[in-house]
C-alpha cells in the first residue's frame, strides 16, 4: 500500500508541529518554505557579536512542545531544555512606580499590595476568575475546532456552552479591570495582556483575562538556547523523523480539481499530494496561491480587521543594566491614547509602551562581555499605507528619550549596532498580510468564532494551521493549530 503523502506550505512553528503529527500518523511529509531558514515569525540573526531571537520572545505552555516529542516516542529533554522564570517581567511606570510580576502567585500578589495598595486578596480573587474562564473556554475555543459538529457533542463541551455566561464576554477587558481594580497602574498592567493577540484592551472582550491565567498558572520559561532553540530542536526531530524540508522553494499555487486539492506548484513543478495543509497567512494563502479561484474565497472572513502589528529595534548595547530583567515593561502615561492611536488613527502615539526584551541576562553568550542586546519592541497599527521611514524616525527618537530618562542613561550614545523590523518588513519575510503578528483581532466577542477554520470548508483536502487561523496566534495556539489539524485529518 502506498503511502499518503503531505505537502505542508510553510515551515513555521505550526507547519513544523504539523508535518511532525502528520508522519506520526503514517503521512509521508514535505515541506515548502520560501525563505533559507525554518520557524517563520521564530527565527534569529546575528550582528557582529550580537545574537538575537527576531521574533516570539516568551515562552509559555511549554508542554506542546514537549508532547511533539513524546508522540514521537523521544525524550524532550534529548532535544530541548528550559528554565522557569522566578520573575515574569518588570514593569516602569511614569509615576516611578516599578513593579515585579513573579511567578509565584502568593509573592505576586503580595508584591502588589506593597506596590499598589490593592489588596493581595483582590489579586487572588481575579486570578481565580481568569482560572474558570480558562476552564470553561479551554476545550471549546482552544484545544478543539469550533468548526465540527463533533467538538459540540461532547460533553465537557456542552457544560462548557452551559456556563458561557460566566466568561464574561459581554464587557470589555479594561472595564472588567476597572470593576476589579482602584489603582490605574494594577488596571495597566492587566489591560496590556489584550496586546498578546494584537488586540485593545478597550474594545476587546473581558474573556481575554484568561491570558494572565496562562502566564501565571503555567509561567514562562526561557529556553536554554534562546527562542529559536525551540525551532532547531523540532526540525531536528522532523528530519529524524524523515521529514523533508525544502528551503528557499516559494509555493506559487495549490493546484486544485472539481474543488479538491491536488498538490503545489513550485518552481512551476507540480507536486502531487493526498492533502495539503497551508501554514502561510490565510489571506495570502487565497489571494496568492488560490488567486485563480475566487468563487472559494471566504470574503468575510478576509476583510476581517487585522492584528496589531510592531516596531522593533534591535539594538546592542555597550554596557549592563543590573536594573532590568530578560523581560521589562515601560507603560505610556496615557494608555487610552496610544490605543486610540493605533487602532483609530493608524498611527503611533509620542509616548508608546516600550517592551524589552534582553536574553543575554540569562544567555550571556548573546552579547559581548559587559554588553547587553536589546529587543526593543513597541505595539503598532497593522500597515494601511502609512509613511513608515517618518514613523521610524519618529518613533525612535521617542523611545531613546523614554528610556534614557526613565534609567538615567544617554541610550542613544550606547547603540553600537542596530537593524529594524516593521509591518512592512513583516509582511514581506513572513506572508504576514499587513504585518499583522496574530492575523486577525479580538476586538469583539465574536473573533473566537469569526477566525478561519483549520479546514476549508469549500476545498476539499485542504487545511490550515498557524496564527492566522483558529485558535489564533503565538506559539502555543499555533501548536494547537497543528494538533487540531492532525486529528481533522484522522477522522
Amino acid at each position: 500500500m502506498l503511502q499518503k503523502q503531505a505537502l505542508i506550505i510553510g515551515a513555521g512553528i505550526a507547519g513544523i508541529a504539523t508535518a511532525i503529527r502528520l508522519v506520526v500518523k503514517g503521512y509521508r511529509v514535505d515541506v515548502f518554505e520560501t525563505n533559507s531558514y525554518p520557524g517563520g515569525k521564530l527565527s534569529e540573526f546575528k550582528i557582529h557579536d550580537y545574537r538575537f531571537d527576531a521574533g516570539p520572545s516568551l515562552f509559555t505552555m511549554p508542554q506542546y512542545v514537549d508532547e511533539l516529542f513524546k508522540l514521537a516516542g523521544e525524550n524532550p529533554s534529548n532535544y530541548f531544555n528550559y528554565q522557569k522564570l522566578d520573575v515574569l517581567c518588570h514593569y516602569f511606570y511614569e509615576d516611578g512606580t516599578q513593579l515585579q510580576a513573579y511567578a509565584d502567585v502568593d509573592k505576586f500578589a503580595e508584591e502588589i499590595q506593597n506596590v499598589t495598595g490593592e489588596p493581595a486578596s483582590s489579586v487572588k480573587k481575579y486570578l481565580n476568575n481568569n482560572r474558570r474562564i480558562y476552564d470553561i473556554t479551554n476545550h471549546v475555543f482552544l484545544e478543539r475546532s469550533l468548526h465540527r459538529l463533533k467538538t459540540f457533542l461532547r460533553w465537557d463541551t456542552i457544560r462548557s456552552i452551559f456556563r458561557l455566561p460566566q466568561i464574561d464576554a459581554g464587557r470589555t477587558m479594561h472595564r472588567a479591570n476597572t470593576t476589579y481594580f482602584k489603582d490605574k497602574n494594577l488596571v495597566q498592567f492587566f489591560d496590556r495582556y489584550a496586546t498578546y493577540n494584537g488586540s485593545n484592551p478597550y474594545a476587546a472582550p473581558a474573556t481575554l483575562n484568561v491570558i494572565p491565567h496562562l502566564e501565571q498558572h503555567y509561567g514562562a520559561y526561557f529556553p536554554d538556547g534562546g527562542m529559536y532553540s525551540i525551532v532547531t530542536a523540532l526540525v531536528k526531530l522532523a528530519e529524524r523523523l524523515g521529514i523533508t524540508f525544502h528551503y528557499n522553494s516559494p509555493v506559487g499555487e495549490i493546484v486544485l480539481q472539481n474543488s479538491r486539492a491536488e498538490g503545489i506548484k513550485v518552481n512551476g513543478r507540480f507536486i502531487k499530494a493526498n492533502l495539503v495543509v497551508s501554514n502561510m497567512d490565510v489571506w495570502f494563502t487565497y489571494n496568492k496561491l488560490l488567486k485563480q479561484h475566487p468563487q472559494l474565497h471566504p470574503k468575510k472572513i478576509l476583510q476581517q480587521e487585522r492584528s496589531s502589528s510592531a516596531l522593533i529595534f534591535y539594538w546592542g548595547i555597550k554596557k549592563q543594566f543590573p536594573q532590568l530583567n530578560l523581560h521589562n515593561i515601560f507603560f505610556s502615561a496615557d494608555y487610552k491614547a496610544e490605543f486610540d492611536h493605533i487602532w483609530h488613527q493608524k498611527y503611533i502615539y509620542k509616548d508608546p509602551t516600550v517592551y524589552l526584551n534582553i536574553t543575554s541576562k540569562l544567555k550571556p553568550d548573546d552579547a559581548p562581555s559587559g554588553c547587553e542586546n536589546w529587543f526593543t519592541m513597541i505595539n503598532v497599527p497593522a500597515n494601511t499605507g502609512q509613511d513608515w521611514d517618518k514613523l521610524i524616525d519618529t518613533a525612535r527618537q521617542n523611545i531613546i528619550h523614554k528610556l534614557s530618562r526613565l534609567l538615567g542613561e544617554d541610550i542613544a550614545s550606547l547603540i553600537t549596532c542596530e537593524r529594524i523590523l516593521d509591518p512592512c518588513s513583516i509582511e514581506t519575510q513572513t506572508s504576514s498580510y499587513q504585518g499583522s503578528l496574530y492575523g486577525t483581532s479580538s476586538n469583539n466577542w465574536f473573533a473566537a468564532f469569526l477566525r478561519h477554520a483549520n479546514k476549508s470548508s469549500k476545498i476539499n483536502n485542504l487545511y490550515f494551521c498557524g496564527g492566522s487561523v483558529h485558535p489564533g496566534g503565538g506559539i502555543p495556539l499555533c501548536l494547537l493549530s497543528a494538533k487540531i489539524v492532525s486529528e481533522w485529518v484522522s477522522d
